[in-house]
């Protein structure tokens, strides 16, 4: 099942770049917990931008084999959310980067319960998930490393693609 899952992930990045929204409502990771390191709340037009916050990525959870998640996500997680954004939305794109010296992971679900998850769109091993026509409300964001347990990170959130 995993093997189909994900050939079906990398058919969909192949297809529509190297972000992977998936329509998979069900997985083990709980966004009704606590953010291990805080949330927010932002409008479109937000300053300062980037919105940016430090954690501490990664977790003893491996998203692509001990998860419901879609195969694309991978990485080492935790299972509450490391951040969480209450967003209202404008005509100006949501971008959510992580930036670490370690390989880092994102994965995201969204307001409509859509998980999208990324490994190196922003290069250098960092991640990147940009919404072009965001939706108003609860963005859910679990940082994931790759080849270790855990690692520091900052997050930013910008309305700046690149």
């Amino acid at each position: 099942m995993k093997a189909i899952r994900l050939a079906a992930a990398i058919g969909a990045v192949l297809v529509a770049g190297a972000v992977t929204t998936i329509a998979d409502t069900a997985s083990a990771q709980n966004s009704g917990l606590r953010p291990n390191f805080g949330s927010v709340r932002l409008r479109a037009g937000f300053t300062p931008d980037p919105y940016t916050v430090s954690v501490y990525a990664g977790g003893s959870i491996d998203a692509y084999t001990d998860t419901d998640l879609p195969g694309a996500c991978v990485g080492n997680i935790s299972d509450a959310p490391d951040y969480s954004v209450t967003y209202t939305a404008g005509r100006l794109p949501l971008v959510f980067r992580a930036v670490s010296n370690s390989d880092t992971t994102l994965i995201v679900n969204g307001p409509d319960g859509r998980w999208s998850c990324d490994d190196d769109s922003f290069g250098d091993g960092d991640p990147q998930v940009v919404y072009r026509r965001p939706r108003s409300g609860k963005y859910d964001i679990w940082i994931g490393v790759l080849g270790g347990s855990g690692a520091q990170a900052v997050l930013g959130i910008t309305e700046t693609p690149r």
